[in-house]
């Protein structure tokens, strides 16, 4: 009996100490809830380590070392985000800064790969170093309330553009007027990813528990037996980063080419679109969870930033592009995630997956696109915390919601949010509400696009 007791007592004390370490009852969350938020925000943004590699390939890098190394990034950073941040975001390989390294930086320029992997790497470097030494979180401090609630908003509105052009619900229009149109709703993953997102939302009203992933499981199932494209092919798989060649890409980076002239502008290029995609990134999630604290910082934001930003580094040892946290972090915050377990599951399953890479196929982006787009559709929520009174702040916040999808660039948008509160507080005379801050960051941002430096 003593001996029943004692495991009662070993298991009780272990739940403590989680919950004590991660804050999970002080943040009104469970282990439970931080779980299903874990496995949710893993199954939204699994799908990097089919893209990643396949954008990396194209421009020559082995496909096989690169989806070992995707898997590294998202599983350590991850771990770092949740062990040291305490925050629910994971981190992975940005498709946007993927796309730059492979067709801008080595098929556009002609740069060698390990060339990239030193940009790659110091841009981690200069990341960090801004991150370490406060210009980031300044920069977090000083953006305006209108645009940080636009970030939001132009955020959700980008997950739902994601997830149905991704299943061809939004389509590009090849006759002359506007540019996309609807796709055929008759397609099996149209019409299954919509009847998803409608029962995912009335499984969130009534409450249910893990209901986002209870769905993402059921329509991957449905896939499984109806759609032809998914198709069991095993169980298991080791990794290796090597090549079946030979070659490896782990500590090939040349920094000292890198360091080059006509190679400088490109890390320039890298670290400003990092600083301000991510931030606002992070920014928008940690809102939408409400994990600000009284004076609307992001709680243990700092270790936020600098936590992505080392990931970028290990990219470059490992052989990968720059990483961020992702916006679908924001899948596992809809779930109820509140806590750095959210990311920990994130991460663990990232390394697992190192050994069971032949199961992500089991999950088609006509599974996880009903959750994107529930959580964009919340996301929208932020329309309502602009504040109208302040009509140059808000309509400031709307622009930057507006372009960040019309641009699909979440640093455009912020830049013409910032340029559009700087002018229109001068125009209508409430220049005195300015700070010297939100002008450098104004000035630095239409620099940067004047330049002709922006991805």
């Amino acid at each position: 009996m003593s001996n029943v007791n004692d495991r009662d007592t070993s298991s009780s004390d272990q739940k403590g100490s989680l919950d004590r370490y991660f804050k999970i009852s002080a943040r009104g969350s469970s282990v439970r809830q931080e779980v299903l938020a874990g496995l949710t925000t893993f199954l939204a943004m699994v799908y990097s380590i089919v893209v990643v590699p396949s954008l990396l390939g194209q421009a020559g890098f082995p496909v096989e070392t690169v989806f070992v190394a995707t898997c590294l990034v998202a599983g350590l950073g991850s771990l770092a985000m949740g062990l040291w941040a305490n925050l629910p975001m994971a981190v992975g390989c940005a498709i946007s800064l993927t796309a730059f390294t492979a067709f801008s930086l080595v098929l556009g320029q002609g740069l060698s790969i390990p060339v990239v992997l030193g940009a790659v790497f110091l841009m981690g470097v200069l990341f960090t170093l801004i991150s370490a030494t406060g210009i980031r979180a300044w920069i977090l401090r000083n953006i305006p309330i209108g645009i940080a609630h636009g970030t939001g908003i132009g955020i959700g509105l980008f997950l739902l553009m994601i997830a149905t052009s991704g299943i061809g619900a939004v389509v590009k229009n090849p006759g002359a007027g506007l540019p996309v149109q609807f796709g055929d709703f008759t397609s099996f993953p149209v019409m299954i990813a919509f009847i998803g997102l409608a029962v995912i939302i009335g499984l969130e009203r009534l409450k249910v528990p893990g209901g986002i992933l209870l769905v993402i499981v059921a329509i991957s199932a449905l896939g499984l037996i109806f759609d032809p494209a998914v198709t069991y092919k095993g169980m298991s798989s080791m990794p290796s980063l090597v090549a079946k060649d030979g070659t490896s890409l782990i500590f090939s980076l040349d920094i000292m080419g890198a360091l080059q002239l006509a190679v400088l502008p490109s890390i320039l290029a890298l670290v400003m679109t990092a600083v301000f995609d991510a931030t606002g990134t992070i920014r928008a999630v940690a809102g939408q969870a409400n994990l600000l604290d009284k004076d609307g910082q992001i709680i243990n934001g700092g270790r936020a930033l600098t936590t992505d930003s080392v990931s970028s580094m290990l990219s470059g040892l490992v052989g990968a592009s720059p990483a961020a946290v992702y916006i679908e972090s924001a899948a596992g915050t809809a779930a109820g995630g509140r806590t750095g377990l959210t990311a920990l599951v994130v991460g663990v399953l990232f390394l697992l997956l190192l050994f069971f890479s032949p199961l992500a196929g089991l999950v088609p982006g006509y599974a996880t696109a009903p959750a994107l787009m529930y959580v964009g559709l919340l996301m929208l929520s932020n329309v309502a915390r602009l504040d109208f009174d302040d009509f140059v702040d808000a309509m400031a916040g709307l622009i930057c919601a507006v372009f960040i999808v019309l641009t699909s660039n979440i640093v455009t948008g912020i830049m013409l949010g910032f340029a559009s509160l700087v002018i229109g507080r001068v125009c209508s005379g409430e220049w005195r509400k300015l700070n010297i801050s939100i002008v450098l960051i104004a000035a630095a941002l239409v620099t940067f696009y004047v330049g002709g430096w922006a991805i």
